[in-house]
């Protein structure tokens, strides 16, 4: 089983990489699709269902599924442009994607939020269709965004493509338990072997140059929220509070008064800096879900920033270790909200976090296991519930608690010597099954939980 960190890892942007991010992918590959046909088009609809149906205005899926049609993509996205190509659309009622002529598309008739009706393969289903002349449907695809930006069309899923091993690679583990087997036989770190193994796929210098690329997203993501205040979009008026908390926190510094729990509050508005630049639309990396993105980038951060020794050369086995992690879950489980809850997303991103941080502090590979095992443990049977359908109540906070968790998951791992009672692959399917279990009105939906217990206004 393999998934490159660059596909665990991905630049984008916010709110949702599967309501956001993975609509746009999906909107890039039917403009291919078009292109590749011999059907003259002169039309555009896009159907919404399930999870981006109820939740898709507030994660803007109808606005990326737009401007992917409109032939934005997420890795080079540029908002000034974005603004004035949906204030040309919004008067004109046409698009002009490259290589294709134009098309009539009227953002009121043709982006169709479809509550109704569900598609079977996934929580997170889209229908993409181009019309003739008369306006008939005379080419169509379903895609599913399965999470992380990942996504799929119908028939691929059919297929088993979402779980497609692909090429073979040095250290093909699926189980942490092949992981710790193969680790001891090669006496390599799990960093290592997931080293090998995108080395096995490209080559040293880009893995190099990629994972250095992510972290400075992430670092200058932290540090964007960090100096910006005011209210989030969206009609909650949710105010930023990353700055004012990072204000007051240096302005404590040296003054000898500091209770020690008040590196918890470091840690939290790392996080929070991250999700609050997601909740406005900024640039972020998935890690593994946008969601879920600031509680690496905090841990991370927490590590340079706090911990004596710490070296950003580092870094690189933190993402390659927190990589791996996140590829057993992905494989085994999920890292969708919509389809498991928020355990899957926040869950899955504080055991990756807390893999990563043991690791680079000097953790044996059953430490690391047992790091991410402790983390994903007491995150079990989290909900996905983001009032009036925004990723930012309790989204925003949800991700400095993990942030914590994570820190003090691979603390105790650390004082242990990786001999545990439940293991990871245990806990990673106990996840699968609560997921499934889980009503869908906690899964991203914005119909239970604290989506429907406090003021959406």
């Amino acid at each position: 089983m393999f998934l490159s960190v660059f596909d665990m890892f991905k630049v984008g942007i916010g709110p949702s990489s599967s309501h956001t991010m993975g609509p746009m992918v999906a909107a890039a590959r039917f403009l291919d699709m078009m292109r590749a046909s011999p059907f003259e088009f002169h039309g555009l609809r896009a159907s919404l269902h399930g999870s981006l149906a109820f939740t898709g205005v507030g994660h803007a899926t109808d606005r990326a599924t737009i401007l992917g049609l409109g032939g934005f993509v997420a890795h080079d996205y540029d908002d000034a442009k974005a603004e004035a190509f949906l204030a040309e659309l919004a008067k004109t009622h046409t698009m002009q994607p490259e290589g294709l002529p134009a098309l009539h598309f009227d953002p009121k008739a043709d982006m169709i939020f479809d509550y109704d009706h569900a598609l079977e393969g996934h929580a997170n289903g889209m229908i993409l269709m181009a019309t003739d002349a008369q306006g008939d449907v005379i080419l169509r695809q379903v895609y599913y965004s399965i999470g992380g930006g990942f996504v799929v069309t119908e028939e691929e899923l059919a297929q088993g493509k979402a779980t497609d091993e692909g090429d073979p690679v040095p250290f093909p583990f699926k189980s942490a338990a092949e992981m710790l087997v193969m680790a001891k036989k090669s006496g390599k770190s799990i960093a290592n072997m997931k080293r090998s193994n995108e080395i096995a796929r490209g080559c040293s210098e880009s893995l190099a140059k990629g994972t250095a690329r992510l972290w400075q997203v992430m670092n200058d993501c932290i540090n964007r929220g960090l100096e910006r205040d005011g209210i989030l979009p969206g009609g909650l008026n949710v105010r930023r509070r990353a700055k004012g908390i990072h204000d007051a926190l240096q302005a404590e510094r040296g003054m000898n008064l500091t209770a020690p729990h008040t590196i918890n509050d470091w840690m939290s508005v790392y996080a929070m800096a991250v999700n609050e630049e997601n909740a406005a639309g900024g640039q972020v990396v998935t890690a593994p879900t946008n969601g879920a993105a600031g509680t690496m980038p905090a841990v991370i951060r927490y590590y340079l920033d706090h911990v004596p020794g710490a070296s950003e050369s580092h870094v690189e086995d933190f993402l390659l270790t927190a990589a791996a992690i996140a590829g057993l879950v992905k494989y085994n489980a999920s890292i969708s909200g919509a389809e498991a809850g928020c355990q899957a997303e926040v869950g899955s991103a504080a055991a990756m976090s807390a893999a990563g941080l043991c690791a680079v502090m000097g953790g044996t590979p059953e430490q690391v296991e047992n790091a991410a095992e402790i983390a994903l443990e007491h995150h079990l049977g989290m909900t996905c519930d983001p009032v009036k359908g925004l990723v930012q109540v309790p989204c925003i906070e949800r991700n400095g608690l993990a942030a914590i968790k994570a820190v003090s998951a691979a603390s105790l791992a650390l004082r242990g010597d990786g001999q545990h009672f439940v293991p990871l692959d245990a806990c990673i399917e106990t996840m699968r099954q609560t997921g499934a279990d889980m009503h869908d009105k906690y899964k991203e939906t914005s119909l239970g939980g604290l989506a429907v217990n406090v003021p959406n206004c």
